[in-house]
């Protein structure tokens, strides 16, 4: 008896108090108490506030009526609204792909020694330093049909017509913001892939070079499964990054081209008053897609974290 009592009291789970009381008390939660009201006020609000209006009819008026999901239905409805998430998801998975790629070779290159390695790794990221909306502007000069550089090399090999510019058809709008994006990013996903190469030991490749294994056996069985990690920590952030691409379009495509986030700033901001619930529903439909890409990823890194 005296036995059964003492194993009921060892598996006794500790009551919320003594479990705060256990990891120092409420001294962190007033520390990170400013922190979390700052995230309420600019993040979760905003958040909150743009489903309410996604949900109404015309919340621009002083008494707008409940309509439910009518907005979202009108957006999915919306030809232009299909072809931007079309636009969106190439663009998504063609620039992730080519960033996280070209990433990988950068990483591993300058993850050698070599005078003047420090020099370079900081000038990589040059590109990535630059906003956005700054890039598409310089690029959007050299796509220019009368004196942009890029325009001119094009007509030269004969891939464009005299006159033609790259911006001029769907296709031309997507390979410029394809350019401009894998130009302007692979520097930040070199340096999250470098990060995770220096940790790997080097034990691991010396070991395998006395087993006879060549450099591509060894990049193959060693290096990319040590990095898995950090290759789904560079999806991830690419892909929301991607999903939500506005800059690129707006520049290059404008109305012509939008993606996701174009189509509902032309909504909101260009369109009728009666347009504005639905720009936000589009708004909110984006955030959705990163929702679910974040849902799909960070449990596959949890998965690899606990092996």
């Amino acid at each position: 008896m005296a036995t059964q009592t003492t194993s009921t009291r060892a598996r006794r789970v500790p009551a919320l108090w003594e479990r705060v009381q256990a990891a120092g008390g409420l001294a962190p939660y007033f520390l990170v108490l400013p922190t979390m009201l700052v995230i309420l006020v600019i993040a979760v609000y905003p958040m909150l506030d743009s489903l309410r209006i996604s949900l109404l009819d015309n919340p621009l008026i002083n008494s707008p009526s409940f309509v439910g999901l009518d907005n979202f239905v009108r957006v999915l409805g919306d030809p232009l609204f299909r072809t931007a998430m079309g636009t969106t998801a190439i663009f998504t998975l063609v620039s992730v792909f080519l960033e996280i790629t070209l990433g990988l070779g950068v990483a591993v290159l300058i993850n050698k020694a070599f005078v003047g390695r420090g020099v370079v790794r900081a000038s990589i990221l040059v590109p990535w330093a630059f906003p956005t909306v700054v890039s598409a502007q310089m690029w959007l000069l050299m796509y220019n049909d009368q004196i942009g550089i890029a325009t001119s090399i094009l007509q030269g090999l004969h891939l464009l017509a005299p006159g033609d510019t790259l911006l001029g058809s769907y296709w031309g709008v997507m390979i410029a913001s394809f350019i401009t994006d894998i130009w302007k990013t692979t520097p930040f996903a070199a340096l999250l892939l470098l990060a995770g190469l220096q940790v790997i030991p080097a034990e691991l490749y010396e070991a395998a070079s006395v087993d006879g294994s060549t450099r591509w056996q060894q990049f193959w069985q060693i290096t990319l499964p040590m990095l898995r990690n950090q290759l789904l920590i560079t999806l991830l952030f690419r892909s929301l990054d991607a999903v939500r691409v506005f800059d690129l379009f707006y520049v290059f495509g404008g109305r012509k081209v939008p993606s996701m986030a174009v189509y509902a700033n032309i909504k909101m901001f260009a369109g009728t008053p009666g347009d504005f619930a639905p720009g936000v529903a589009a708004a909110v439909v984006v955030f959705i897609c990163g929702i679910l890409i974040s849902l799909i990823l960070v449990p596959m890194m949890r998965d690899i974290m606990k092996q």
